[in-house]
């Protein structure tokens, strides 16, 4: 395996070092692996004890989890538990009193949870503050009815209730909680002893999770283990992350794994066709779900599968939970990764992770003698941006969204928390509190002088449950958006109010 070379790798360092100097995080920590796992690893900023985070610090990984409830729901299929194919009642009885969108609608299968095609509204922010709740109160969540974008089957969305409803599967068919079993048929395996579900139980330093407000950081608690823990609830480390992508990545070369004194026959929790299978696109993923991707994309069993006119396949997930934002990517054909955290909301290390992966998989293409054919990317980038271009719609909204725009117009009109804490989901005020929201809304409204009493001047949405319009303003306009949490009631997970000034 040709490695990176030190020029890179100094690169990749000076990416991370360079975020906290500007601020997008308190610290910042990455890794490049290949399938004999971690090649180099580095850190900037202070992890909260004064020291700059290493490769044994630990992050929460939030959504990367994901990959890691796809292996464990994988390995019971493959012990004859249970079918893909099966409908999630077979395994969550509340889900009956779920009414479906249209009368010819399937029940929504474990195979469509897998591949976030149940139908259901994509639920980040919503979805991010439920890790704690109960299996009773998911229940409750599901007796009450959910809203669906589209009929089972039929379209990706990605949804954190379908990777929670996976975890209920799991539990439900090994008769022990899923946590118990992620850990006891996955993370025990494969030696990943340092990727835990409570930050009790990490045996190093756990970093602290931050979000910005003005010029300071303020700190943010950690949940703890609930019904949601499949979606995102994993703290992990730079280096037990990298051998979770050497492992996955290492069904491609036909080798056994680097690490088989922990591996039962050097097979693992899945065989390689298996974990071939979750790096194989199941789903077209639409441009307008991955805003900046330069590569045509679809989602797997828990992965997300890119396509490159170069290198092929590459396989990859984020995660985002307040305080926190990891990304994991390899190339399939050559086996060379990246992961990276930060401790901030929003910080997005995937683009400073994909940019890395790019700079060592260019690195190692060229010392091979194989140039990475600039002109190639730039192309599928210009497409796929073209194509986010022109896929702007206006879908038919639901008749809840078009309550809520009606209720969220009068809030903006006049701001009431009491009303808003009714057309809200909690975790709007929890993400920026009312204070600040009300601050914001003035500071917009007099920026562009907009009229909140005026009807809206045009409107645009991408599903049933997501509308975006523009009030008239005396020097532009205001732009409102607001999205559906996958609640039957039709409550807004995602209120964004923001200031689109006339250009000079």
């Amino acid at each position: 395996m040709t490695r990176p070379s030190a020029a890179v790798i100094d690169a990749v360092d000076a990416l991370h070092r360079q975020r906290v100097a500007d601020g997008i995080a308190p610290s910042s920590v990455w890794g490049v692996f290949d399938r004999d796992g971690l090649v180099a690893s580095g850190g900037a900023g202070d992890r909260g004890d004064g020291s700059a985070p290493d490769a044994d610090t630990v992050y929460r990984i939030a959504s990367c989890t994901k990959s890691v409830t796809a292996t464990t729901l994988l390995g019971l299929v493959g012990d004859g538990l249970l079918s893909l194919d099966a409908p999630v009642t077979d395994f969550v009885p509340a889900f009956r009193s779920v009414a479906l969108p249209t009368a010819d609608s399937p029940v929504p299968t474990v195979r469509m949870l897998l591949t976030m095609s149940a139908g259901f509204p994509t639920d980040d922010p919503w979805g991010d503050r439920q890790e704690s709740i109960s299996d009773d109160e998911l229940d409750a969540v599901l007796r009450a009815g959910l809203l669906f974008d589209s009929v089972p089957g039929t379209r990706f969305a990605y949804s954190n209730l379908g990777y929670a409803l996976l975890g209920r599967v799991v539990a439900v068919v090994a008769g022990v909680p899923f946590t118990t079993v992620a850990h006891e048929r996955v993370l025990g395996p494969l030696g990943l002893d340092d990727t835990v579900f409570a930050a009790s139980d990490a045996r190093g330093h756990v970093v602290t999770g931050f979000r910005r407000h003005g010029s300071e950081w303020e700190a943010l608690t950690t949940p703890g283990p609930g019904a949601f823990s499949p979606i995102g609830g994993l703290f992990s480390t730079v280096r037990d992350l990298a051998r979770w992508g050497s492992w996955l990545a290492g069904a491609f070369d036909g080798t056994t794994p680097p690490f088989p004194e922990r591996v039962a026959a050097a097979r693992g929790p899945l065989g390689t066709a298996e974990r071939r299978a979750m790096q194989q696109a199941m789903r077209m993923v639409p441009p307008e779900s991955l805003p900046g991707s330069t590569r045509s994309t679809g989602y797997g069993f828990g992965l997300f599968v890119e396509h490159d006119p170069v290198v092929g396949s590459i396989v990859s997930h984020s995660g985002g939970y307040p305080g926190f934002s990891a990304h994991m990517r390899w190339s399939v054909s050559t086996g060379i990764g990246v992961v990276a955290f930060e401790n901030a909301t929003q910080a997005k290390v995937s683009v400073a992770a994909t940019r890395a992966h790019d700079l060592v998989l260019a690195d190692v293409r060229s010392t091979g003698g194989t140039s990475t054919g600039a002109g190639a990317q730039t192309s599928a980038q210009t497409s796929v941006q073209t194509s986010a271009q022109t896929s702007a719609q206006t879908s038919a909204v639901l008749p809840e969204t078009r309550a809520a725009q009606g209720a969220v117009q009068r809030l903006l009109a006049d701001w009431d928390d009491d009303r808003a804490a009714v057309i809200c989901t909690p975790n709007v005020p929890m993400d920026v509190p009312w204070d600040r929201r009300r601050a914001a809304l003035a500071a917009a409204v007099a920026a562009v002088g907009a009229d909140l009493a005026a009807a809206p001047v045009a409107e645009e949405s991408t599903t049933p449950t997501h509308l975006r319009w523009w009030l008239p303003g005396e020097h532009g306009r205001l732009r409102v958006e607001i999205r559906l949490a996958p609640l039957a009631v039709g409550l807004v997970q995602t209120l964004t109010v923001r200031a689109e000034p006339t250009p000079a």
